[in-house]
């Protein structure tokens, strides 16, 4: 849910779609809507959209201003595919985490009006958030900007056995789960990982500083006074919607309804359509005063700086990007089979808003075909190819930086190997390195490894990312051999606090598997030492005493890290639990 869409497909794949028959109901509804463009450009649009499923699969909806005017509105593919209903401009979509940008306008406008301040600490209003300790104060800010620390809400219940879908959430579900986190992912402040979490929180927070839920609030201060007659936050998932469009998604080529049916919102579920989005970039490009003026998007669109001084691309939920000389506004989003995306060009003037019912759909994609036609850029300077020394290296100097790899921020491994005298990841895996200096190594499109060594051997690795984050990785050894006897050791009842959960470990000879309530099982594979991994589960890494027993266990997935499990007295191998 409210998944954030933060990597850029290429514009390439747009054009595997296939196109519909002339007379199929997806081509006969793009004839709706406004169409400003040239003939010939449209004509693209069209191409980049026709679903890939033809006539009979869902699709999307795309809108498109230039310095205030309309110029697209067009439409493809089918609202419900059990009635054949046909998308349009105005059919409704629901938003995904593109709605976070709706909340922290609604956090900035109280804040404009006095009655919070982005540098409260969330516990002033949120009293029920624990205190993490000294030098980890949440503040507001933090919430909007995604380096709160907090774990995010989704992988903590799908960790819980209860993630969206087999279980209707509500904002004090979400609230009552974060007072139970004992720490956090990281200090605020010190990191950027994106969390629907604190906006969640924020949503509650606007409620408790207005005396009005976050529905009511952005209606009476936004949405009525723009004209944005189409768009209402989905707090009742049972509300009947005119015109929305049924999210759908594909497996094994089939597909099958994916609607969110969940009652939380703020960092996702506002039911819109393209041409109210297009409104409220109208009133981002020029606020009234009603609505918190300039200072109010100005706020919006500053970057958050962390602790450390870097500055990151996020702002008050959006991303600001400057690419070729041009700037963008940005924020795509995914809620169960919705898929969206809306961006601002400020300096061109222009909008554009995609929204998809079609899980397979990749909106951030199509959107920029869009781009393309409407954004002048800069011709684009010749970009030389990063020099390769060219020169294969010996087996000692090879083995010299090859070795296992662990991130003990995130438990994720990093393994290089070598083949025909070059160095390679084997995992993540497909990355040649080339080199870049004394000890340190380019990988193309993800920054650079350096290696820091101390008394002949590896000490440490350092990523030296792209958006200019540093991740450390230090040596660690194989996984030990995996038999059934060597496996018994971690056997066992664990329980998490944290998540209220109980789940059972066994060994086998086929490996280990963690079972929970009702009837669920997961095959670990080992990774490193006491260090394993599952699907939908992340990275588990055992925790033994002085006494070298296994404890415990955490686990560190995506946007999680660091949930403990303490293993049960009594439920040890041979205590006959």
């Amino acid at each position: 849910m409210s998944r954030h869409l933060s990597i850029r497909p290429f514009v390439a794949l747009l054009f595997a779609t296939v196109a519909a028959p002339l007379a199929s109901p997806a081509l006969r509804a793009q004839s709706a809507g406004v169409t400003r463009l040239p003939d010939s450009v449209v004509a693209r649009i069209d191409r980049a959209f026709t679903t890939s499923g033809g006539p009979d699969a869902p699709g999307c909806a795309v809108g498109a201003a230039r310095r205030g005017e309309t110029v697209l509105t067009r439409a493809y593919g089918l609202a419900n595919l059990e009635y054949g209903v046909p998308n349009t401009p105005e059919t409704i979509f629901e938003s995904g985490s593109v709605a976070k940008q709706f909340t922290a306008a609604a956090v900035m406008l109280l804040a404009s009006e006095g009655r919070l301040s982005l540098d409260d600490d969330v516990r002033t209003l949120l009293p029920e958030v624990p205190d993490f300790g000294k030098g980890r104060t949440i503040r507001i800010r933090n919430l909007l900007t995604h380096t709160s620390g907090l774990r995010d809400q989704w992988g903590l219940l799908q960790l819980k056995g209860s993630p969206p879908g087999t279980q209707v959430h509500s904002l004090p579900m979400i609230l009552d789960l974060v007072s139970r986190q004992t720490s956090l992912n990281f200090d605020p402040g010190a990191e950027y990982l994106y969390s629907n979490t604190g906006y969640a929180l924020a949503a509650i927070i606007v409620q408790r500083a207005s005396g009005m839920p976050l529905a009511r609030f952005s209606a009476e201060r936004f949405f009525t006074p723009l004209g944005m007659t189409h768009t209402a936050w989905r707090d009742d998932y049972t509300r009947i919607v005119k015109g929305r469009a049924t999210a759908y998604d594909r497996d094994a080529g089939v597909f099958h309804t994916d609607m969110p049916f969940t009652n939380v919102y703020g960092n996702g579920g506002l039911l819109t359509t393209v041409g109210d989005l297009l409104k409220w970039n109208a009133f981002l490009d020029a606020p009234a005063a009603a609505q918190g003026g300039p200072a109010l998007v100005r706020a919006m669109e500053t970057p958050m700086t962390l602790t450390s001084g870097r500055r990151i691309t996020y702002a008050l939920g959006l991303t600001i990007r400057t690419d070729d000389g041009v700037r963008e506004v940005s924020h795509g989003g995914s809620t169960a089979g919705y898929r969206t995306w809306l961006a601002r060009y400020p300096g061109e003037g222009v909008s554009i808003a995609v929204l998809c019912n079609d899980g397979t759909a990749n909106p951030t994609t199509l959107g920029t075909v869009v781009a393309a036609a409407l954004v002048s850029r800069p011709a684009r300077a010749a970009i030389a190819a990063a020099a390769d020394s060219g020169a294969a290296m010996g087996a000692a100097e090879l083995a010299r930086y090859t070795g296992l790899f662990r991130a003990s921020r995130t438990q994720g491994v990093l393994r290089i190997g070598a083949r025909d005298g070059r160095l390679i990841t084997e995992a993540p895996a497909g990355f040649r390195l080339t080199a870049a200096g004394a000890d340190r190594f380019r990988i193309a499109g993800q920054g650079e490894l350096a290696y820091r060594f101390a008394d002949g051997r590896v000490r440490e690795v350092l990523l030296l990312g792209a958006d200019g984050d540093t991740m450390r990785y230090e040596p660690v050894a194989a996984p030990a051999t995996t038999g059934a006897s060597t496996l018994q050791a971690y056997a066992g009842s664990y329980w998490s606090e944290e998540l209220e959960t109980r789940v059972t470990v066994a060994a086998s000879d086929s490996g280990l598997v963690v079972r929970r309530r009702p009837a669920e099982e997961t095959q670990l594979r080992p990774v490193f030492a006491d260090g394993f991994s599952g699907p939908d589960l992340g990275t588990v890494v055992f925790s033994r005493d002085g006494q070298g027993a296994v404890v415990g266990f955490g686990i560190w997935a995506g946007r999680v890290r660091g949930v403990q499990f303490v293993r049960e007295p009594g439920s040890r191998p041979g205590s006959g639990r």
